[in-house]
């Protein structure tokens, strides 16, 4: 139970970063993988308290690394371009 609480509030702590207007496009995608951690360990317990097969875990961890290293790429990218990872300098349009 303590465990699982502390999970969520991990959460919650990552999506509190994610939602806050913040200037550099690193400090989002750290807080999503805070987010994708939080959410890994919460997958770990439950299948752990279940008994169930661990394979779902797996094909988890292969998704969220694909994740980080297109957000990974992206930064790359925008820093080549613009120079910066100021969201500022970035226009969508």
């Amino acid at each position: 139970m303590k465990m699982s609480l502390l999970i969520l509030v991990m959460f919650l702590i990552g999506n509190m970063i994610f939602v806050s207007k913040h200037k550099h496009l690193l400090i989002v995608l750290m807080s999503l993988e805070f987010i994708v951690l939080s959410i890994f360990f919460l997958l770990m317990l439950h299948l752990m308290m279940f008994e169930y097969d661990m394979y779902m875990l797996m094909v988890f961890l292969v998704f969220s690394v694909c994740e980080g290293a297109l957000g990974l790429s992206i930064l790359v990218s925008m820093i080549r371009t613009h120079g910066n990872d100021y969201f500022q300098s970035f226009n969508l349009i």
